[in-house]
């Protein structure tokens, strides 16, 4: 994936899914909600509808496309569907505190890293 990439073994259930040192998931096929919960926990985020909506937005857009949604897309989605002030940038940082949805939210979705993300 990465040169000189550090694999971190995350425990899921007594099953190891390997993660790079920042979280991001190594093999796609490894991602199950069991692993968001696991993830979740050692970011010590408390999951809420909220999330696991932006999270299943974040899968179906990359099933789709190939390609995670960028900020700008995932605000046009959630200010349609949760209206101006949930669905704007700085709420969507707020409840993802590490990163943003585009970083914290996409290692939850067990998607890749961006384009460009060190």
């Amino acid at each position: 994936m990465y040169p000189n990439m550090q694999i971190v073994a995350l425990d899921v259930n007594g099953t190891e899914v390997q993660t790079d040192s920042e979280g991001y998931i190594v093999n796609l096929d490894d991602w199950s909600e069991d692993f968001v919960h696991a993830l979740a926990a050692k970011e010590k985020l408390k999951l809420t509808d909220e999330h696991w909506q932006i999270i299943g937005f974040i899968r179906d857009y990359y099933e789709k496309n190939s390609v995670q949604p960028n900020v700008r897309t995932m605000i046009k989605h959630f200010r349609k569907a949760w209206g101006p002030e949930r669905g704007s940038n700085r709420y969507l940082h707020d409840i993802f505190p590490r990163g943003g949805p585009q970083k914290q939210g996409n290692r939850l979705a067990g998607v890749l890293r961006t384009k460009g993300e060190h």
